[in-house]
């Protein structure tokens, strides 16, 4: 196993596309990292100028203490686990798994069929080895794909969206599968998503991505409860974290943050709040929302209703914004009608207008640190 390091590492196009700008980042020892980000982020990229597919115009990535730009994909003991199988239609799942080896190294034939058994019974595929490609699901054709590598005992394995072209529940499980493969393998392993929710739930770690920049890294629940700015707030969590313009005042004392349709009391006064904003934005999840039975703090004109068997997730707007609410789902909401709300005081977030930059998180003093920004 081995560290890894990107420092200032940028790709650029014929000098006018830039994909990756400038990303520094470590990954520990044995850690489990998740990059997400949408589409078009750079996050392939990223993991193709670490397997050596893509040259870096600028900077170092370093396996241990070792500069590894220059250095052919081949010497890298590195897997990579493509978003498609990839897998060759004629040869069974042992010759799709075996085919290659020795380009990378030289095996006796014991050595080739003990890594087959070892990386067949880890993926539970031992009876599937004499199918071809063909006759196996996408799961199975998947697990295959994850024992090419296998066999090969690297140090660190890449996974570009492997399980992005399975069905809803085979992902969901699959996903099982690929935290306790880490578990017991305890490989460095990097993981491309655009998917916020594999990221949450298999990542030691989540590197957000935006832009080509890395926005933040953190561990799953640091991002969800601390995000550095708008942009990683809204990322993650679904459905999206509500954000609205509001403005910051203060009424004897007490700060409230308000806007159009909504004036939520702030729960503590923060040194990083001027006694008076005139242009944030304040982000509330839906889940911190509640119907309240009297008078709330926002009144939403509800134009969506949409029953997801654990909640009702309500859609409308407050002062000309939209905003989304998870209610209980038995209650009796109709399109057309004004639910008044209360928030949750101690899980409000503010933003910068300008840069989305945080400002304030409300939580912030009865819970552990706020994150720092990713340099």
């Amino acid at each position: 196993m081995t560290t890894i390091s990107l420092k200032d590492v940028v790709k650029r196009y014929d000098d006018d596309v830039t994909a990756v700008n400038g990303i520094d980042i470590e990954v520990n020892d044995g850690e489990f990292l998740v990059v997400v980000g949408p589409s078009g982020c750079g996050k392939s990229t990223t993991l193709r100028m670490l397997a050596g597919l893509e040259t870096i115009s600028d900077g170092a990535i370093r396996f241990g203490d070792d500069v590894i730009n220059g250095i052919p994909p081949k010497d890298r003991n590195v897997a990579m686990v493509f978003q498609n199988y990839a897998l060759y239609p004629h040869m069974t799942a042992e010759r799709n798994m075996t085919f290659g080896m020795n380009s990378s190294g030289s095996y006796t034939d014991d050595e080739v069929e003990r890594a087959v058994a070892d990386a067949a019974d880890t993926l539970d595929i031992t009876d599937l080895l004499d199918r071809k490609p063909g006759e196996l699901s996408g799961g199975e054709r998947q697990r295959v794909a994850i024992g090419r590598t296998l066999v090969r005992d690297p140090e660190i394995l890449l996974m570009d969206e492997p399980l992005s072209n399975l069905d809803a529940k085979l992902r969901v499980e699959m996903r099982a599968e690929l935290a306790e493969l880490h578990a017991e393998l305890e490989r460095t392993t990097i993981y491309v998503t655009h998917d916020q929710t594999e990221a949450m739930t298999l990542g030691d770690r989540v590197a957000v991505m935006n832009d080509g920049q890395i926005q933040q890294v953190d561990e799953p629940q640091t991002l969800y409860d601390y995000p550095v700015n708008r942009f990683v707030a809204e990322f993650v969590g679904s459905p999206s974290m509500n954000v609205l313009p509001a403005r910051i005042s203060e009424d004897d004392g007490r700060r409230f943050v308000e806007g159009d349709g909504f004036r939520i009391r702030l729960p503590r006064a923060n040194g990083n709040i001027g006694s008076e904003i005139d242009h944030a934005q304040v982000g509330i999840r839906p889940e911190d929302l509640t119907v309240s039975e009297g008078a709330g703090t926002i009144d939403l004109s509800v134009s969506v209703t949409e029953p997801l068997g654990e909640s009702l997730l309500l859609r409308g707007t407050v002062g000309g914004n939209e905003l989304s609410v998870k209610a209980d789902p038995r209650r009796e909401v109709t399109v057309g009608e004004t639910v008044s709300l209360t928030a949750d005081p101690e899980r409000l977030h503010l933003f910068h207008s300008d840069t989305g930059a945080v400002i304030y998180h409300s939580s912030s003093g009865a819970h552990e640190r706020p994150p720092t920004p990713h340099p």
